[in-house]
């Protein structure tokens, strides 16, 4: 029996990361999650984080949600899948908190990591999709949607935390792989399972 794997899709706004994440769960017959948002507990701490209309909420106070999300999320779906002998695509991970809440908002990257340690123990994806696009098609992809408060937050912001991605890329090569997301979604798609294939053999 192949061993269950926990793979996590990875990547800045409007990468496409939540239809590849689809297309690679359907292919391998994997459950397929997310996150924030992945628990009915989720999807609560979800709306405060995403709303347009939440003002002032502090970046210390939202680290802490996302990872109560995460806590909640490891422990309801990630980790009960994988006992099961499932395999678990999800779409975002810790390494999302450690982009957006360290790099992003410029909060200590060190401490963004044991918060989320704590939160989710030993239960670390087996590999990482990053999905990289150029910013013009980025852009593109942003401005034909309405975008929710993080999604709001600046260029700025969202270049430190494309720098971060590519930071922890850099620094993790066996965990981590980099795909070009600006392809048509078929060709990204077929590169991705052909990684999958390759490096966890299913």
């Amino acid at each position: 029996m192949t061993q269950p794997v926990y793979i996590a899709f990875e990547g800045p706004e409007a990468c496409g990361k939540s239809t590849q994440a689809q297309r690679l769960a359907e292919s391998i017959g994997a459950v397929l999650t997310r996150e924030t948002g992945g628990t009915d507990i989720g999807a609560q701490l979800r709306s405060i984080l995403h709303d347009v209309d939440t003002v002032g909420l502090d970046d210390h106070a939202e680290t802490l949600i996302v990872a109560a999300d995460r806590a909640q999320h490891l422990a309801q779906v990630v980790r009960p899948a994988l006992e099961r002998g499932e395999h678990v695509v999800s779409d975002r991970s810790v390494y999302s908190s450690l982009a957006y809440q360290g790099y992003g908002r410029g909060l200590p990257v060190d401490d963004v990591r044991r918060i989320n340690e704590w939160a989710i123990g030993s239960t670390w994806p087996d590999l990482v999709i990053l999905l990289k696009a150029d910013d013009v098609t980025l852009q593109r992809r942003m401005n034909e949607r309405d975008l929710d408060r993080i999604e709001q937050a600046g260029s700025d912001f969202h270049r430190r935390v494309r720098e971060g991605f590519a930071d922890m890329a850099a620094t993790d090569p066996n965990r981590w792989y980099i795909v070009d997301a600006s392809k048509p979604a078929d060709e990204t798609a077929a590169t991705i399972r052909k990684v999958v294939s390759e490096r966890l053999g299913i």
